[in-house]
């Protein structure tokens, strides 16, 4: 099990450089924000096209199957999962909805009048808050409109925010927050503190993946036999390997910085550290004018309603 191959979340891409990786990381931002924010009062038509979107966006960027296929695999199923089981759930509407026509449709007709004039018959639209109904499984229009937020919402905050940490490398990504940040200097917010302390965590994540894979292997490679051991022998067990874990963590932690203080960084105002020239280009301004007209179609159909 390599879960640095088979669980690459939150890992950087380095090779092979997409278009993805060339754009500046402020823009890569803004849709990143973009796509989490679009989200809130939009209706569910707006939340599929997310979706496509995304997906068309990793096919185009010409990223590597063998790093998006077995991610987006997963979400897809877990997203459809989602919209099954909330599909079929109760909406929650305890309200017995009537049919606004009554009972006995004689009581429409209309006499004739002096002129023996009939007017034309009103045409009547099926109207049916359940969608299907067999057996024990029915949707109903709540229930639907309900299962198509949950699992919209769960593929795009997951996925988009997957997407831009593996475009965008960690140093690109505090230098970019670090610049749209600057304005927080004038309130003494220490932007540059808050910065490296980014860095530091994006770094730390493929140690803790790494850790993860090697406690994980440790206990397969002992061949435990955990039917002799039992429930209780099963979760001291696990315990053991939370704590050592941990103890790991904590070392590679002290490692780190140890290895800070070796090389003189004292504080951020001392040791400066230039991460990125950022400087937008053609490519930068073209997805700035597709962002506006990203949100301009947000405005215009995008609403609830």
């Amino acid at each position: 099990m390599d879960l640095l191959r088979s669980l690459p979340l939150g890992l950087y891409l380095e090779q092979p450089q997409t278009w993805l990786h060339k754009i500046d990381p402020r823009v890569k931002f803004a849709w990143l924000m973009s796509f989490l924010t679009s989200y809130v009062l939009a209706n569910n038509f707006w939340r599929v096209l997310l979706v496509v979107i995304l997906i068309l966006a990793t096919l185009i960027a010409r990223i590597p199957r063998r790093v998006w296929q077995q991610q987006m695999g997963w979400l897809l199923m877990l997203s459809f999962f989602v919209l099954a089981i909330a599909a079929i759930s109760p909406d929650g509407l305890g309200v017995d909805y009537q049919s606004r026509l009554p009972a006995n449709e004689q009581i429409l007709t209309q006499p004739a009048n002096s002129n023996n004039i009939k007017e034309p018959p009103a045409e009547k639209k099926a109207y049916s808050y359940v969608l299907f109904h067999k057996g024990p499984v029915k949707v109903t229009r709540y229930s639907l409109s309900l299962a198509v937020r949950l699992s919209t919402l769960i593929f795009t905050v997951i996925y988009s925010t997957n997407l831009y940490l593996l475009t965008t490398a960690p140093e690109e990504i505090t230098s970019g927050i670090e610049s749209l940040m600057q304005p927080l200097r004038r309130f003494k917010l220490p932007v540059t503190e808050i910065a490296l302390t980014l860095t530091l965590s994006l770094r730390f994540i493929p140690l803790v993946l790494e850790e993860v894979q090697n406690l994980f292997r440790s206990v397969m490679t002992r061949a435990i036999n955990w039917k002799k051991l039992g429930l209780k022998g099963g979760f001291k067990v696990w315990m053991t390997v939370a704590e050592r874990l941990l103890e790991n963590l904590l070392l590679r932690a002290d490692q780190m910085a140890n290895a800070m203080m070796v090389r003189g960084f004292t504080s951020p105002n001392e040791h400066r550290v230039q991460w990125h020239d950022l400087r937008l280009k053609g490519r930068d301004w073209l997805a700035i004018v597709t962002l506006i007209l990203f949100w301009g179609i947000r405005l215009a159909i995008g609403t609830q309603a």
